[in-house]
């Protein structure tokens, strides 16, 4: 998998370590018990099989969007076997702006997940919470917006395991 994402300023980053925290001390899956060095909150853009275009066309058609304004809002479960809890991103006119620059400029085909008018701006919290659960981490992340910015762009390679910063 090739995936672009939005990393978030130190304050918002905080924010998110925060409630990965919280969760991992009440004995909830977190991300904070993702302990790769690239794990970080983040907003994915694009996730595809395969990225077309270079990095430095994307860094070059991106670079002047950022940063870009980002108000994380309520926390929500996406359905499975196993929720994943995540706090929302609302979407302006700006984020939407690089989302649909991203997906044309990558030449992609985007997972349906981040495919134009179907994709859910989110940061993740938590994956794989027992849906008994889901309740009670919802109680515990149940804080207020944050207003913040993404400050950067990178190229997250599953395959070589790296990132690139873009952005």
């Amino acid at each position: 998998m090739q995936a672009l994402e939005l990393l978030l300023d130190d304050d918002t980053d905080a924010v998110v370590r925060e409630e990965w925290a919280a969760l991992r001390d009440r004995g909830l899956p977190s991300q904070a018990d993702h302990t790769g060095e690239t794990n970080a909150p983040h907003v994915t853009v694009l996730a595809t099989d395969s990225l077309p275009a270079t990095d430095e066309e994307l860094a070059s058609a991106l670079r002047p969007l950022l940063p870009v304004p980002v108000r994380l809002g309520p926390v929500i479960a996406f359905p499975g076997r196993r929720a994943v809890l995540a706090r929302l991103v609302i979407v302006d006119s700006r984020l939407l702006t690089l989302h649909e620059t991203a997906v044309s400029t990558s030449r992609a085909d985007a997972s349906p997940l981040t495919a134009p008018g179907r994709w859910v701006p989110h940061v993740t919290l938590a994956r794989g919470l027992p849906l008994d659960r889901v309740g009670e981490a919802l109680a515990l992340v149940r804080a207020a917006g944050h207003d913040g910015t993404a400050t950067l762009l990178r190229h997250w390679d599953s395959d070589a395991r790296r990132t690139t910063a873009l952005a």
